[in-house]
This record gives structure tokens, C-alpha cells and sequence, in this order.
């Protein structure tokens, strides 16, 4: 089992910038790669990024905006979130898992932050 705790959400105006962390803690060596997901009122959940050894992958909706990276020493994964829009507004998920070929494979989940962007 993976636990993780996110922090970091909250309110802010279009054009800010918020940080996003995950502690991850348990059983890290069974999985191979994290992200971040969103879920927006009335909207399926998204992947936004995700992170391996070999690079990282973004949604194309926050391509040059969101930067993702980890503290493989702290055990922490983070989520740099500048230029926000009003439809970045979501919870944020914080996931562990698995890439197979190409696929990321969510495993472990988060509790969640909110991300609020007022206009």
C-alpha cells in the first residue's frame, strides 16, 4: 500500500500561480511513476501530468503552464501551476501507479485539494 497527502490548493485569481505537493509514504517501490489528476464539477476525472524516471507527460490543456516534478529524497511529488484559468478550477488528485508501454495505470489515490480560480 501507497499512502499519499496533498497540499497545497486554495483560491486564487486567473493569471496566479499555486503549488501543489504529495507526501507519499508505504510501499513507494511497488510503483514506477505519479501524477496529478483533476476532476471538475460535472466532468469525468482527467490525467493532467504524470512522472517517471524517463521524463514527464502533460495534458495538452496545461502544456507550458504546469510543470510536475518529485523529491525522490522526501518522497514528494509536486505540481508547479502557473497561468491559471477559471476552467482549472477542479480537485486535485494526487496518484500513484504504473506506466505499461506508453499507459499510465493509477493505482493509489490521493484525498484530494481543491483549486479554485476566480475571474
Amino acid at each position: 500500500q501507497v499512502q499519499l497527502v496533498e497540499s497545497g490548493g486554495g483560491l486564487v485569481q486567473a493569471g496566479g500561480s499555486l503549488r501543489l505537493s504529495c507526501a507519499a509514504s508505504g510501499n513507494i517501490f511497488s510503483i514506477n511513476a505519479m501524477a496529478w489528476y483533476r476532476q471538475a464539477p460535472g466532468k469525468q476525472r482527467e490525467l493532467v501530468a504524470h512522472i517517471t524516471s524517463g521524463g514527464t507527460n502533460y495534458a495538452d490543456s496545461v502544456k507550458g503552464r504546469f510543470t510536475i516534478s518529485r523529491d525522490n529524497v522526501k518522497n514528494t511529488l509536486f505540481l508547479q501551476m502557473n497561468s491559471l484559468k477559471p476552467e482549472d478550477t477542479a480537485v486535485y488528485y494526487c496518484n500513484a501507479g504504473r506506466v505499461v508501454v506508453t499507459k499510465y495505470e493509477s493505482i493509489y489515490w490521493g484525498q484530494g485539494t481543491q483549486v479554485t480560480v476566480s475571474s
